[in-house]
């Protein structure tokens, strides 16, 4: 991984970074917990801040791994890309539930579920087939 794409991952995992904690901290904050309704909201908010910002981190640990040479590879930007899909479709479909979007976004969410269970796994064979 080059070093100016290494930053734009950076960036990546940054924003999402940031968007994982304000969806953690509306969720907390945002909605009445007495509600059904507002329970249900709460509980999309911080299941997905949750699944985003631990794919947050590990968009940055292979940024770092990748500088350090331990991996690389094809496997190293598919897991990148698989991590970045995983976090748009699985948080992303749970904060539309949260605020109101129309129920076929819980249908989007094992996609997302999927994209990040891929990612891992080409995270798993990039550090196998890794030269060093």
């Amino acid at each position: 991984m080059n070093d100016s794409n290494g930053k734009l991952w950076i960036a990546i995992a940054a924003a999402s970074g940031a968007i994982a904690v304000a969806a953690g901290a509306f969720g907390a904050h945002g909605f009445d917990p007495a509600t059904v309704a507002g329970a249900r909201a709460r509980d999309w908010l911080q299941t997905g801040s949750h699944y985003e910002i631990v794919h947050a981190l590990a968009m940055l640990a292979v940024v770092l791994l990748s500088a350090q040479g331990r991996i690389g590879g094809k496997l190293t930007g598919a897991a990148q890309w698989l991590f970045l899909i995983g976090s748009v479709l699985f948080p992303g479909s749970l904060y539309a539930l949260a605020f109101g979007g129309p129920r076929w976004f819980g249908a989007v969410a094992p996609f997302g579920g999927t994209a990040f269970i891929l990612g891992w796994l080409a995270l798993a064979l990039a550090a196998l087939s890794a030269r060093r």
